[in-house]
């Protein structure tokens, strides 16, 4: 009775959403809370699913956070279905904002794709929203959020699609992912502000007291001069990862002797996790929802956004680690399988980042592009440079046979001959374990069928993936997504894209809607993927048959980047309106707005000299910024500046702005700058004009004239790192101004700090730093 009762219910619901909106899409407008339907039905071949999105408190760390749930869970529930169904989704917003859900890695009608003002119309507050469409695969993939930093919040889940029959198989559904306490619009803000309390946290700021210890103070220095960052794999310092919403899950159903598929779904924001088993080898048999002819190997790394469907086997009566660790080694999350005694797996040892800043040092020439090298190939994650980082393998142990290989490739010369560069010298591809540890790479990957496209006209397209970690810009051919055209194919076409990654960082590049061939070497058949992990100094070539029709994203799947404007929109030629897309001219502006967002950030010194104060709105090339110093006792004085800007180039070291200063001091009268022009800093208040640059060392060299044809040169740079959180700054210029300071961090926002200032004298104080 109970069962025919909740059919006739989803019965009378869909009858009256189908007879209202034609079947096919449903709003509401109702505000008051609604009577929650059954999470799930089946009736004949229609899946129909009922998801609420809340807005809910959790509590990961010992401290209660706002986060967002879907049907009162993080992650939200899996959806299973049956390949040849038909998906049917009412997706409810109980949240005061508006929110979307993509369906990823789904081939479907572009109107259900689920990026709000592109594909789909956002699901506003208090509305319901249907998605419909057949479910034309089978595989593992997932579902999130696509507005703003919603899915860093708990919009994610798992969507399992079965084959019409498939070899029953104990199985089991492993969502990762990763959290932190910060809200995540802070996280972005504090990204694009350079700020490194994250490094801090984790450990990895390479500071020179670190350097020295380790003898790696050339190192260091070498870095520095090349203007980069400290060396990092990740860009936040996540509070927590979990495996199924838990650090450690269980799973005790399975027994000795069960082989075990995972359906393995990294729906991390921006982390990359490394999978190790404690009860054996790891046999991969799918790949983003695809099969793949079965490859055994001790471990795999899986992109953001990627699926991975493995098979394991449980050797004997007991509980085995499978174990996920977040590629920079700060925690791990578990999932236990079977019952009884545990066998954990081994844990990765810390990462050797001096040793990957060294070798980053020898790839990365002055302006800031990634060298290429003589001679030698790198796609498709087959020579992963990064093992320079890793102690598991990069030991003191004799060469493995793999690494002799290595030294053998054309342009491989590990002595750093003339055939490859010399930075490459200082990379030890040795193993500390007496046999290899066999690490997944897409070479390895095989379709089980040919994937070879039909025959047709080819569009080529070639991608550099461009930015730069000191402002927290990434882009395509150094272009935002709001600064691209939209790039027009047509039906029937064949499209290639050649990407290569011109960056210091992994992109996982996902393609809405559609599957491409990776050219792996496998000939005809080349893997199938919608997700495309690429490694610095790596060239990839994929390509897929344009058959769909509307406007497609391809983007980068760390939100971060996403959200910074590393993407692009593929749009087919003479496609029908889309109903979903009213008004295509006003959505677009929504999509273009995300990478064109103003972040703000300011610092402020409270010391017993006085103050001095920053703060800017700043964007990918524009900044509005201000500041001020105010002496105190003795130092009496007041210097304001308002600036606007706009930052020039591919790593953006160069800076032309513009504005207005002020400057009143009791002194200085009659006093020549280093020009021998008379200094007008006694009572100074003139529009001003200048250009700034970096430096190798990371000094700003600033050069400016005021409406009075007063000249000055600035040289200065903030915070060097000489320890994890000491950090010393020192400036000079030709008006005779000059200061030094230090500053200890204490917490992301304040710090104890003193310095001196020729205008200001001695003190010391606090720096409140947003």
């Amino acid at each position: 009775m109970k069962i025919r009762f909740l059919i006739i219910v989803n019965l009378l619901c869909s009858v009256a959403a189908f007879a209202q909106h034609g079947g096919m899409s449903m709003k509401m407008g109702n505000k008051e809370p609604q009577k929650r339907l059954p999470f799930f039905i089946k009736i004949g071949k229609r899946d129909i699913y009922h998801l609420y999105i809340a807005d809910t408190t959790v509590n990961y760390t010992g401290k209660h956070r706002p986060a967002m749930a879907i049907n009162g869970s993080i992650p939200a529930p899996t959806l299973t279905f049956t390949e040849g169904d038909t998906a049917e989704i009412y997706v409810h917003n109980e949240m005061m904002m508006e929110t979307s859900i993509h369906w990823h890695g789904l081939i479907l009608p572009n109107r259900y794709d689920g990026v709000s003002y592109l594909t789909t119309s956002p699901v506003k507050a208090g509305e319901t929203h249907l998605y419909k469409f057949p479910l034309v695969q089978n595989g593992t993939y997932w579902y999130h959020s696509h507005t703003m930093t919603q899915q860093q919040s708990g919009m994610y889940g798992a969507f399992i699609i079965h084959k019409k029959e498939e070899a029953a198989m104990p199985n089991y559904t492993l969502l990762l992912s990763d959290w932190i306490d910060e809200n995540p619009e802070q996280v972005q803000r504090s990204l694009h502000n350079a700020t490194d309390w994250y490094g801090i946290r984790k450990g990895s700021t390479q500071n020179y007291l670190e350097a020295i210890k380790e003898g790696h103070l050339k190192t260091k220095v070498t870095n520095e001069w090349k203007r980069m960052m400290a060396m990092d794999v990740s860009d936040v310092a996540y509070d927590r990862f979990f495996s199924n919403g838990k650090v450690e899950s269980q799973a005790p159903q399975f027994k000795a002797g069960d082989k075990v598929r995972l359906h393995i779904v990294n729906g991390g924001s921006s982390t990359y996790f490394w999978l190790k088993y404690a009860g054996g080898k790891i046999t991969v048999v799918a790949n983003d929802g695809e099969d793949v002819q079965p490859v055994e190997v001790d471990r795999l790394i899986i992109a953001v956004a990627e699926t991975y469907d493995v098979e394991v086997t449980i050797p004997q009566n007991g509980s085995y680690e499978f174990l996920a660790t977040p590629e920079d080694r700060t925690k791990y999350t578990s999932s236990w399988l079977g019952s009884g005694e545990k066998h954990a797996a081994a844990r990765l040892p810390k990462l050797k980042y001096f040793e990957g800043m060294k070798m980053m040092n020898g790839m990365m020439t002055m302006n800031g592009d990634m060298k290429e090298m003589d001679g030698m190939v790198m796609n498709n994650q087959v020579m992963d440079m990064n093992t320079v980082m890793y102690p598991e393998i990069t030991g003191d142990a004799k060469p493995t046979s793999s690494t002799a290989a290595m030294k053998d490739m054309p342009g491989m010369d590990m002595s750093g001959g003339s055939a490859a560069d010399k930075g490459m010298a200082n990379m030890n591809m040795s193993s500390s374990s007496p046999t290899d540890i066999v690490t997944l790479n897409y070479g390895m990957l095989k379709a089980t069928k040919p994937t070879t496209l039909p025959s047709g006209p080819t569009k080529l397209l070639r991608f550099d993936l461009t930015g730069n970690m000191n402002r927290y810009v990434w882009t395509i051919n150094n272009k935002t997504v709001s600064e691209a055209d939209k790039i027009l194919i047509k039906q029937g076409e064949n499209v290639r894209i050649i990407l290569y990654n011109n960056t210091m960082m992994r992109h996982p590049m996902h393609l809405h809607g559609h599957y491409f061939r990776v050219l792996n070497g496998q000939g005809e058949y080349s893997p199938l993927k919608n997700t495309l992990d690429i490694m610095p100094m790596e060239r990839d070539t994929i390509e897929f048959r344009a058959t769909e029709s509307g406007d497609w994203f391809f983007h980068c799947h760390i939100l971060y980047h996403m959200m910074s404007g590393m993407g692009r929109i593929f749009s087919y030629e003479n496609s029908p309106p889309n109903p979903e897309i009213p008004n295509p001219a006003q959505a677009i502006k929504k999509i273009y707005a995300d990478d064109r967002h103003f972040y703000a950030t300011a610092k402020l010194g409270l010391e017993s000299n006085g103050s001095d104060a920053t703060a800017s709105l700043a964007n990918t090339r524009w900044k509005i910024s201000t500041l001020w110093h105010l002496g105190l006792n003795d130092s009496k004085g007041y210097e304001s500046e308002t600036m606007v800007g706009r930052y020039f180039g591919q790593m953006q070291w160069l800076y032309a702005y513009a504005g207005f200063d002020y400057h009143y001091k009791k002194e200085a009268i009659g006093e020549r700058n280093l020009f021998g022009q008379v200094s007008n800093k006694n009572n100074r208040h003139t529009v001003v004009a200048g250009l700034a640059y970096t430096l190798p060392m990371l000094f700003v060299a600033d050069a400016r004239i005021d409406g009075n044809g007063k000249l000055r040169f600035q040289l200065g740079r903030d915070d060097i790192p000489l320890t994890s959180r000491l950090r010393f700054t020192v400036m000079g210029n030709t008006d005779k101004e000059y200061a030094v300071g230090f500053r200890y961090i204490m917490t992301k926002y304040f710090s104890l700090s003193t310095h001196y200032d020729s205008d200001m004298g001695l003190g010391g104080g606090l720096t409140l730093t947003y």
